[in-house]
């Protein structure tokens, strides 16, 4: 099996040191396309104003100058053209990759487009608590990793649909369940906008996010992950909403309206206005 590796983390990030160790229990035909840099938090973008630079490491490892997503095409059509990846893994990222995250998120992106280019693909992360980015539990995910990955490629799942794991952060042997679960929902809205001075006195912004206590519902990623089991969550490709589209299919399939109607715009949804 020829696995290719990629992240969002970078090149160098420990959590791809993770995740060549994984891949090598599985395979021994790993190939790694990673960032030159950082881009967490890139989502599923492309390179498309400026070229990109393709790094030759070593034989079967390469850097890109570019996206999560761009390293994952970069490896299928350039590097890898020959013969392309029978499994795509991304990660292991540091933090988790859950819930809302799932749309930010650059290690969720390279598994997006593996998924795009018909390759089945997994996207991994390590969750990390209080503590903070230095004391991520990677033996967490080096421990499991290997058998999931296994297992999940050995039951197979639709062309359509990628494969979102994260492991908890807890000892790799205090780890007793794994959780089939779906993309949670965050209760509060923990984006963070810092306002810095640089040496001009001008203003500059840093975006993150705080850790918040939360009370996630059951069955969820999010709940998963506080109570230190693994998370499985099949993501699918395609974003309709397909309740919404049958409804909305009744009301305005067909003639195109000509009539303008009072509405009241919320962060609930849109809804007639009420006179």
């Amino acid at each position: 099996m020829r696995i290719l590796c990629a992240n969002d983390d970078g090149i160098h990030a420990p959590g791809l040191k993770t995740l060549e160790k994984i891949a090598n229990a599985l395979s021994d035909d790993v190939w790694v396309v990673a960032p030159e840099t950082e881009q967490s938090g890139a989502g599923h973008s492309l390179t498309l104003a400026h070229p990109l630079r393709l790094r030759k490491i070593n034989k079967r490892r390469f850097a890109v100058s570019g996206t999560p997503t761009d390293c994952v095409l970069m490896a299928v059509h350039e590097v890898m053209a020959d013969t392309p990846p029978d499994l795509v893994l991304s990660g292991v990222n540091r933090g988790q990759n859950i819930a809302d995250d799932v749309t930010y998120s650059g290690t969720i992106a390279a598994a997006m487009e593996g998924t795009a280019l018909g390759i089945p693909s997994i996207a991994l992360s390590q969750a990390y608590g209080f503590e903070g980015r230095a004391k991520v539990k990677w033996t967490t995910a080096e421990h499991h990793g290997a058998a999931l990955v296994s297992k999940l490629v050995e039951m197979g799942w639709p062309a359509d649909v990628l494969m979102n794991v994260n492991f908890p952060d807890v000892a790799a042997a205090s780890v007793e369940e794994v959780e089939v679960t779906v993309q949670g929902k965050r209760d509060q809205n923990n984006a963070l906008i810092e306002t810095r001075m640089d040496a001009r006195d001008t203003p500059y912004y840093w975006l993150g996010f705080g850790k918040i206590p939360s009370n996630p519902a059951e069955g969820t990623d999010l709940r998963a992950i506080y109570a230190g089991r693994i998370s499985v969550t099949p993501l699918h490709m395609d974003l309709t909403h397909k309740t919404t589209r049958r409804a909305m299919a009744k009301e305005i399939g067909g003639t195109p309206p000509k009539a303008i109607v009072p509405v009241v715009v919320s962060a609930r949804g849109v809804k007639k206005a009420t006179r």
